[in-house]
């Protein structure tokens, strides 16, 4: 059985190197994102061959992520799906990015089903389309942005030390406007706020903030995915301020990702009021994930 276990800070430097080696631009693909969701996922890591290897999921429902690394693929997929068995697991592995079918497909043509994760696909844009937001199709985004600087006393301010403990306050004072404790997806994306903040420098988070009349009303959080991609993790407005979300979208994007080509504001977890607000901003790319699932004889 593959030594499974919780993913710590300490992992960051091989994990990363792995990452690397296969450049994706899908949201599992980041340190950061599997430290901020690994409790609410019981997400574990070990290293395999030199690949990076994840186990996430509870009880018979846990899966395997993609491995990222460099060598040999179909030997590690192999080495998952014994772990799998040994557990009493049904073999599945998700986040396989589009582009990696192909290579998947010519090593196993015949032991999986190949399904469509729909509720998994990231939304990507391009940066300088979320910098102007031109064109008719973002005209509504324009005129909200335009509704919140009517109060002539919004500043940005990009995220520091000495700024993080209002971003801190203020996103208490919305878990509890917005009944945090009622929906559990809430409570978990709550705890991942909470370990983001208390580990801002550790994982090299990049943040802004918005203020209006002095109080923070927005506050977002991401980082560098791959070469060419810049992913948020983390956005926080209040809905009844109007443009408050559009707004730290745009100013976050204009002023900490010059430096990227996309913009990855990742999946919809299939919640249809996310989807809806991410298909709004019209992705230039809409990154889709398959999942690999062992063939039942």
């Amino acid at each position: 059985m593959i030594p499974f276990r919780a993913i710590e800070l300490t992992d960051r430097e091989w994990i990363e190197e792995c990452l690397k080696k296969s450049d994706l631009m899908g949201a599992e693909y980041s340190f950061s994102n599997n430290i901020l969701w690994e409790k609410q996922y019981n997400l574990l890591c070990a290293n395999v061959n030199g690949f990076y290897c994840t186990l996430g999921g509870f009880g018979i429902m846990r899966s395997y992520g993609y491995p990222t690394g460099e060598g040999n693929l179909k030997e590690v997929v192999e080495l998952l799906m014994d772990d799998a068995k040994e557990r009493g697991l049904k073999f599945e592995m998700r986040g396989i990015p589009e582009g990696k079918l192909p290579e998947l497909k010519e090593l196993f043509p015949e032991e999986f089903d190949y399904i469509s994760v729909r509720d998994d696909a990231d939304y990507v844009y391009l940066t300088e389309r979320l910098s102007t937001l031109a064109g008719k199709k973002l005209h509504g985004k324009r005129n909200h942005i335009a509704r919140f600087k009517d109060n002539p006393s919004w500043v940005y301010e990009p995220m520091t030390m000495e700024n993080i403990e209002d971003c801190k306050n203020m996103s208490k004072k919305w878990c509890e406007l917005y009944h945090c404790r009622e929906d559990i997806n809430l409570v978990h994306e709550s705890c991942a706020v909470k370990t983001a903040f208390h580990h801002f420098n550790e994982l090299k988070l990049v943040g802004g903030l918005l203020r209006l009349d002095g109080e923070v009303v927005a506050f977002t959080m991401g980082e560098a995915l791959n070469s060419n991609t810049f992913i948020v993790h983390i956005e926080k407005a209040y809905s009844h301020i109007q443009g408050a979300y559009p707004m730290i979208n745009q100013q976050f994007v204009l002023h900490e990702c010059q430096d990227f080509e996309y913009v990855n504001r990742e999946d919809d977890m299939g919640d249809e009021g996310l989807r809806k607000a991410k298909l709004s901003y019209y992705p230039d790319i809409l990154f889709e994930k398959y999942k690999a699932v062992l063939k039942t004889n």
